[in-house]
């Protein structure tokens, strides 16, 4: 039977949505099986409901991430006028069934109470009526701000005093949420403050705490980026005309700076994430700001005010500015007006801001005391591993392998966000080339500061280090010095040479150059490792209840039987690497004995040979895909199988079949995929795509680091 933890807010504004799904996500990461349920909707802010269309926030969210089915919430109004009607068993006797549906399919159901409000007394003990009736453990939210210690205990035992069974307490822990958050913490005429140090220990200085009545189960700073609206947003929520979309469904609003006094004061304003709102007449702040714009300054938008619009060739002089993608809005308001609304924008997150969300989820998940929950709960892990446990465990297994990776690209906006950020995570030690002055401008442009500590090598101070090794390691392809040294220009060829000359770990390119110009000069200078028989890759394809691999869909146009029993080994082996218990599935268009044919045969004897090389690992095939995946197609198509139903490495037989499915997998049913990576290499060499998000980067840089670990024990052995 499902436990339940129900998540009940202590005061209007503690954050529970962003607490409630970032509990799902910390469950769902260590392997729990978790549903979310929230039992009613509560009335909403005008922006939110003007994002958010009707739906509720909560719930889009979790079915955007999650396969388990979540039931619509019962409206507040609803709910009230059944109460009103002395109809509250009703209530209750839907709210329980609604509630099994989701308890059903999964081990543990996350509950999402309703926010108290003075204007409704009843929340209050609607809250303590649901998870009575489901019979919740309760975890108290709250956000004590600055508050005292003393302030917070009598908050906190006031709460828990309204679930109290005086036999059995039901509140079983707290989550301190927005901890430091000062006053005014909205956008502002002087932007987001500055975020303040946690002064409080709370853990020791609370009597609910540190006397063991309750469990603080996480205190979360607050942290004034999640506070960051598009420009799409405010201009969506405001209803303001648009002037110029530009990049305004990506850009965010740090701060927000109101412009009225002379140029020499308007230059520092002008800095990454700033939204400058100025009247529309004042042409010389708005000159000032292309001049920004053509620098790189990635300012959030420019939005003018009163009705008011420049001279057309104050426009035209500026167009080549706008053509970077800054965003231009227009307000018919004054410059105050439209200061005062934007200060008081909705900080509710709209459904459509995925990166947003799973910013607040990340901030919550990875400061959950998950051991603590799930030995109290004493629920265990998933057998099969979910995205976010990938995830989870990619960045743990990144930080314990400490690995040097060389990223070629090194003055590339997203990869140098990439590298600040792994350092940041201490997923990799990365090294930058290129000109550390265009590098920390490239930074700065995006509102960052290059790490003094972060690696950075100027390549034409090293070039001519690896002209000799270079020459050895090609003279069989008759390699001239002064070849070697032209191909050295190309700064992925310079750091495939530290890779291969074990200077580095592993190498990341592809943002800016094309797969060949990547893999090209790894297989000419790092090359394939003794047991492999060809350089293959796989994609992690992350399905919402489980991470799959395939493999090879991107390498190997038509491998023989050999080659493709090589390729299933291998991808077992990355699929281990990785967390991911391999059970593989040989794909063809036929399974078992029902085919005959050139290409059937062709996977029939792959089967074989993989088995051989391999008894220990679970390896079964010719398999039809829905068989391989699909447990009920299994038990009539393939019922003696070991693999049949459970395969989590899908091996295809060709690179026509394995791209044709991993693109219709990906775009049909809106997966995340991962890779490809590539394997059968001495060392690691990653490719990118072009359109390649700072995400991506960063874990194709923590894959990187885990190969080159795997790499390294492989040669140890």
């Amino acid at each position: 039977m499902a436990k339940s933890l129900f998540i009940a807010p202590t005061s209007m504004h503690s954050g529970l949505t962003s607490v409630c799904l970032g509990l799902h996500r910390a469950l769902e990461r260590v392997g729990v099986s978790v549903g979310f349920y929230k039992p009613f909707q509560q009335a909403v802010h005008h922006g939110e409901s003007v994002h958010n269309e009707g739906k509720d926030a909560s719930v889009e969210f979790v079915r955007q991430h999650s396969r388990v089915e979540t039931p619509e919430p019962v409206s507040l109004k609803k709910a009230q006028q059944l109460l009103n009607r002395g109809k509250s068993d009703y209530l209750m006797e839907l709210i329980v069934g609604e509630y099994q549906k989701v308890a059903e399919q999964v081990d543990v159901v996350v509950i999402e109470g309703l926010v108290p409000d003075r204007s409704e007394a009843y929340i209050a003990r609607l809250n303590v009526e649901v998870a009575r009736n489901l019979g919740s453990e309760v975890i108290l939210v709250a956000a004590p701000e600055d508050a005292e210690p003393a302030a917070l205990d009598e908050e906190l035992d006031f709460s828990a005093r309204l679930y109290a069974d005086p036999s059995d307490p039901d509140v079983i822990a707290v989550i301190l949420n927005k901890v430091g958050q000062p006053v005014n913490s909205r956008l502002s005429l002087k932007g987001a403050p500055e975020k303040p140090p946690e002064d409080n220990d709370y853990q020791s200085a609370c009597k609910v705490f540190s006397e063991n009545r309750f469990r603080l189960l996480a205190q979360i700073p607050w942290q004034p980026e999640l506070l960051a609206p598009r420009v799409s947003d405010i201009a969506r929520e405001l209803d303001i005309h648009v002037l110029n979309d530009g990049q305004m469904h990506t850009r965010r609003i740090q701060k927000v700076a109101v412009v009225a006094q002379s140029l020499r004061n308007v230059v520092d304003t002008l800095t990454a994430g700033t939204l400058l709102v100025t009247p529309g007449d004042r042409e010389d702040i708005i000159v000032a700001t292309a001049v920004a714009a053509l620098n790189g300054v990635p300012l959030a938008g420019l939005m003018l005010t009163g009705g008011l619009m420049p001279h057309d060739r104050v426009i035209d002089l500026c167009r080549r500015a706008v053509e970077t993608g800054l965003p231009v809005l227009s307000a018919e308001s004054n410059t105050y007006e439209t200061a005062h609304r934007l200060a008081n924008l909705s900080a509710a997150i709209p459904v459509d801001d995925r990166e947003r969300i799973e910013l607040a989820m990340e901030a919550v998940a990875t400061r959950i005391d998950t051991d603590w929950l799930q030995r109290h709960l004493k629920v265990e892990r998933q057998r099969r591993l979910s995205p976010p446990a990938f995830r989870h465990q990619l960045s743990e297994r990144a930080r314990a392998a400490q690995k040097r990776i060389v990223l070629p690209e090194g003055s590339e906006p997203r990869t140098v966000q990439a590298a600040i950020i792994c350092h940041q995570r201490h997923l990799a030690h990365c090294v930058l080339i290129g000109h550390r002055a265009d590098i920390e401008d490239v930074a700065r442009s995006q509102g960052l500061e290059l790490p003094a500590d972060i690696e950075v090598i100027e390549p034409s101070e090293v070039r001519h280090n690896y002209i000799h090794a270079m020459v050895e390691l090609r003279k069989h392809k008759g390699l001239a010095p002064d070849m070697a040294e032209a191909m050295l220009e190309d700064n992925v060829v310079l750091g495939t040479m530290m890779v291969a000359l074990d200077e580095a770990d592993g190498l990341v390119s592809g943002a800016i150059h094309t797969t060949a110009n990547t893999v090209r000069p790894a297989l000419q200078l790092i090359k394939t490792h003794e047991h492999a028989k060809v350089v293959s890759s796989v994609f992690f394809m992350l399905l919402p209840e489980q991470v799959l691999v395939y493999g090879d869909c991107a390498i190997n146009p038509d491998p023989n039987a050999e080659e493709l029993a090589d390729i299933a080994i291998q991808s077992a082996e990355s699929a281990e690497a990785f967390g991911i218990e391999p059970v593989v599935a040989m794909i063809s268009y036929s399974t078992g004995e029902s085919g005959s044919g050139q290409d059937v045969d062709k996977v029939r004897e792959a089967t074989r040979i993989a088995r051989d090389r391999r008894p220990d690992l679970l390896i079964d095939g010719p398999l039809q895909y829905d068989a391989a995946a699909i447990e009920s197609v299994a038990k009539s198509k393939a019922p003696g199988s070991q693999v049949a139903g459970k395969a989590t490495v899908f091996v295809f037989p060709d690179l026509n079949t394995g791209n044709t499915t991993y693109k219709a997998v990906q775009r049909s049913a809106n997966v995340v995929s991962i890779g490809p990576m590539l394997q059968g290499l001495r060392k690691p060499v990653n490719d990118l795509s072009r359109g390649a998000l700072v995400e991506d980067i960063v874990f194709t840089i923590a894959l990187t680091a885990v190969q080159a670990k795997q790499a390294e024990d492989a040669k140890r052995g």
